[in-house]
């Protein structure tokens, strides 16, 4: 178990085909604070370096959902997979 399960856990009970949160409701969730790589729009890109394991990626895409850090540099756009959306 690591701390992103927690965000796997949340995403996976949304409703929402999208939403946002800020990086501190993102704290909130996973109880910890996030790296200072979180802050790089590459931390949260779905498709970078599919072959290295990214604990913060492997959660969002367990959960049904692509991560997009959002331009204020401060929160991420969570939008549900297309595959998903129909179940």
């Amino acid at each position: 178990m690591n701390e992103y399960d927690a965000l796997r856990d949340y995403l996976m009970r949304q409703k929402q085909a999208e939403f946002v949160l800020s990086f501190e409701q993102i704290e909130e969730i996973i109880g910890t604070a996030l790296p200072r790589a979180a802050n790089r729009a590459s931390w949260w890109d779905s498709l970078r370096s599919p072959d290295i394991q990214m604990p913060q990626r492997e959660a969002c895409l367990a959960a049904g959902f692509v991560a997009t850090r959002m331009p204020d540099g401060q929160s991420v756009r969570f939008t549900k997979r297309k595959s998903e959306r129909r179940r």
